[in-house]
């Protein structure tokens, strides 16, 4: 979910060959595949991994893995595996996009930065829903008026739950969840020579790392878990706290745009708020560029994940004078974006069959979260996707003391507020840094407190010895 914001820092970069291959570990290390991003420092090989780790011995699909090297082999401690989010991000090429986020060199030092594309992604034997281009343009689960709402949306996740069981890649799907991919890291970490794993996860990476974690505790070394989703994951409670989060963030961007008139968004943020609900109501009956009101709000949910607010309330502006807004970078496939993430949310826990029980949780958070709530209480191919194949992992206190949780206090895709169930969960094992900001990601971004406090934790491993709040800084993200 991050990714997508990064984009621009490494805009200006003119891709180049990889460094050469590496005989330290037996893997054959080579020059990366040219992909969305320059990826001129990083080796990338890949790894077979059981497809059904029941049957160890059967068929196998290759996760593909990036390596950005440490330079010092007098400071390296190991390796630091990372993740950006998704479900479904490609996360081949984020060493290289850390890294020119300014990664501090004492990191990079530390450790050879870990890449790779999650199982059914990118370049790891990725997998299809079929889905039409306007199945695709859906995005966002559709704003429900009402019950009737739901019951058409009901038809058409059917219609895609249908289409990724029928698809080539279908036979795929039940393995394509979080435990397999913590499987997979552990894997790939006994590939690579070595007797523990640390662990950046940004977003839904944040789930896959405490999934490693628990899974794994006796081989893992320290864990940073940045934005993050409560223990259960990609669960319903989390589709539903998007909408929750959406009202934790939208003051900040209703104070930016009463704070700059030459957007003719409104005077106060209370005029704001209500530009929100005539645009929506607006476009709902003539939509800008296919700009319906279901994607306007997705497009302003998406938008407040930045710290920086101008772009969407420049989208606003073009909307209101009746011109489309600038098209969102999306890297990758959107193919198999989402049949990734169908298959990862769906099939990591079980999710409500029954239409009443949708049309029950709209009602609700639609009066409880009137921004977004009927959207993200909607219902999704998940209700006729395939019992789970094992059941979720469970998230608790048991390991080592070796975790630490940084999250925004107003983070519109990761609420706080099942940030600190996550919290609770890990006990006695995790300390958590909260800042004063709002947006989508927390470190290496302009708050120095917490960042110092994740720096710190990897390369030192010291973690504070109590939880932290960091005071909002200038610049920090409103």
């Amino acid at each position: 979910m991050r990714k997508t914001l990064l984009t621009a820092a490494v805009a200006v970069l003119a891709a180049t060959t990889a460094s050469p291959a590496s005989a330290a570990t037996g893997l054959a290390w080579g020059p990366c595949p040219a992909g969305a991003f320059p990826v001129p420092d990083l080796q990338c090989t890949t790894v077979p991994v059981p497809l059904d780790y029941g049957d160890p011995d059967g068929r196998t699909i290759d996760v593909a893995v990036s390596r950005l090297p440490s330079k010092n082999p007098e400071k390296r401690r190991g390796v630091l595996f990372t993740n950006p989010g998704g479900p479904g991000g490609e996360g081949l090429d984020y060493p290289q996009l850390l890294k020119y986020l300014k990664l501090p060199q004492s990191v990079l030092d530390t450790y050879d930065i870990i890449g790779f594309d999650p199982r059914g992604v990118g370049r790891s034997t990725p997998v299809t829903c079929d889905l039409t281009p306007e199945q695709l343009a859906i995005g966002n689960l559709p704003y429900a008026d009402g019950p009737a709402d739901v019951v058409r949306q009901a038809e058409l996740a059917k219609a895609e739950a249908r289409q990724c069981r029928d698809a080539a890649t279908g036979p795929l799907l039940p393995h394509i969840t979080t435990a397999n991919t913590a499987r997979d890291i552990d894997r790939v970490r006994a590939a690579l020579g070595e007797s523990t794993v640390s662990y950046l996860g940004a977003s839904y990476g944040t789930y896959l790392g405490a999934v490693y974690t628990t899974m794994f505790p006796d081989r893992s070394d320290r864990i940073v878990l940045d934005s993050n989703l409560g223990p259960g994951g990609y669960d319903i409670t989390a589709m539903r706290a998007f909408a929750r989060g959406m009202e934790d963030r939208f003051p900040d961007f209703a104070k930016f745009a009463a704070a700059h008139p030459e957007y003719g968004l409104g005077r106060s943020p209370a005029e704001v708020t209500a530009k929100f609900h005539e645009l929506a109501a607006r476009l709902d009956r003539a939509p800008v560029a296919e700009v319906t009101g279901a994607i306007f709000r997705g497009l302003t949910f998406s938008g407040l994940y930045s710290t920086d607010l101008a772009p969407l309330a420049a989208d606003w502006q073009a909307l209101d004078h009746g011109q489309p807004p600038k098209p969102p970078v999306v890297p990758g496939s959107v193919q198999n974006l989402m049949a990734a993430r169908f298959a990862v949310v769906c099939g990591d826990s079980a999710w409500p069959r029954s239409l009443g029980t949708y049309q029950v949780n709209v009602a609700i958070d639609r009066i409880r979260y009137p921004l977004l709530g009927a959207a993200t209480a909607n219902i999704s191919a998940c209700a006729y996707w395939a019992p789970p194949a094992e059941p979720q992992v469970r998230i608790t206190g048991r390991g080592p003391a070796n975790v630490l949780l940084v999250q925004n206090e107003r983070d519109p895709g990761t609420p706080l507020v099942n940030a600190l169930k996550l919290r609770s969960a890990f006990g006695e094992r995790a300390r958590m840094v909260t800042a004063d900001q709002g947006g989508h990601g927390v470190y290496l971004m302009p708050n120095q407190c917490a960042n110092g406090a994740v720096t710190g934790f990897l390369v030192t491993g010291e973690r504070p010895a109590r939880d932290v709040h960091c005071a909002a800084e200038v610049g920090a993200g409103s």
